[in-house]
């Protein structure tokens, strides 16, 4: 099968055409200045005959767990995700109805948090209210996708099936984000309700105490609003030293600039935490897998996470890597494996599972 992958962003979409080898035969990135709903119109037409097209949905709300085959009542009960990731979704379900209406094959949904979707209640659960948690206040988790293939890939490359690994596996991008994998499955992850949970982002805080969030509300006024533009879009790395490129932060880093310094050990220090206190939703540590465009290229993330996590028996040198590859492997320590992320390929496998029946 042929397979239209559409992966969108808050402000980017990748499309690809996937085929029966996970190989990608053609594809295209557009930013947040291009027409996406015109971009998929022109791909669509130039990819030539497809079987299917599958689109990457980052939440699926109460409802939609798993890959879905879309009719008109699952398009309803997507509407309900939108309040739930209101950055992500409305762009994704625009292309979702562009696709249903101009090019005439089955569409799929992939969503991000079905990964997740059997994670032990223990672990979902906040200690809030119970009429909280009626209305859905739960840990959702994200990155699904790419979490799926990532466990599955770095199970080859170190030629072991998936069943009996136990792996944490960082996503490093934009968004950041980490999952305890056991036998392939997801037990534990960082993000939680929202995607703003967990480590520290290129412009998301990350978690922050609840108790400063509703002190700012209070002493200083600030509106639902305008937490929340501050949170998404004014936080993370961008907050602390004015820019959000990890490539940039780690330029200035190095030359000394005081602020890119702190939020260097900043970002470190919140993602190792988070990666070690995964750790212990496991019998052991495998592997440590990165991924994600910051995971896959950025050697000195890899490293100081490495070293910070050296209790776990992580190693400081690591082998450079050059796509997928295993970076370190000695008997009687974790491996640390690097994994390309590949939505695509995991969104097209989830899609021809669905259509086989």
């Amino acid at each position: 099968m042929r397979i239209l992958a559409v992966n969108a962003g808050s402000s980017s979409l990748k499309l690809s055409v996937v085929d029966d080898d996970d190989a990608v035969e053609d594809e295209q990135q557009t930013d947040g200045d291009a027409d996406p709903i015109a971009a998929l119109r022109d791909f669509a037409a130039r990819a030539g005959d497809i079987d299917a097209v599958a689109h990457r949905l980052v939440h699926g709300g109460a409802a939609i767990r798993h890959a879905t085959l879309v009719d008109d009542a699952v398009r309803h009960q997507l509407d309900a995700a939108v309040e739930l990731a209101p950055l992500h979704v409305p762009p994704a379900l625009a292309l979702l109805d562009a696709a249903r209406a101009g090019i005439d094959r089955p569409q799929v949904v992939c969503v991000d948090t079905g990964f997740h979707a059997d994670i032990p209640d223990f672990a979902t659960t906040y200690a809030v209210p119970a009429h909280w948690r009626a209305w859905g206040v739960r840990r959702y988790g994200f990155h699904g996708l790419s979490y799926a293939w990532s466990s599955r890939r770095s199970a080859e490359l170190l030629h072991r099936s998936p069943d009996g690994m136990h792996v944490v596996i960082a996503h490093i991008g934009s968004g950041v984000s980490a999952c305890a994998v056991r036998d392939g499955r997801s037990v534990d992850t960082s993000m939680g309700f929202t995607p703003l949970e967990g480590a520290v982002m290129a412009s998301r805080s990350g978690t922050v105490d609840p108790g400063a969030l509703l002190w700012l509300q209070d002493y200083h006024g600030l509106s639902v609003g305008a937490m929340t533009r501050s949170l998404e879009h004014g936080s993370g790395l961008l907050g602390l030293c004015g820019m959000s490129d990890i490539r940039d932060v780690e330029r200035d880093a190095a030359l000394g600039d005081a602020a890119c310094v702190l939020a260097l050990d900043v970002y470190v220090h919140v993602l190792s935490r988070v990666i070690g206190g995964l750790a212990t939703s496991l019998d052991r540590l495998d592997a440590l897998v990165f991924t994600g465009g910051v995971g896959e290229h950025s050697v000195l993330i890899r490293t100081r996470v490495c070293t910070r996590l050296g209790l776990l028996g992580l190693p400081e040198t690591l082998l450079p890597a050059d796509g997928d590859a295993v970076i370190s492997q000695a008997d009687g320590r974790p491996a640390v494996v690097v994994v390309t992320a590949r939505e695509d390929a995991e969104m097209a496998r989830e899609a021809r599972r669905l259509l086989a029946g």
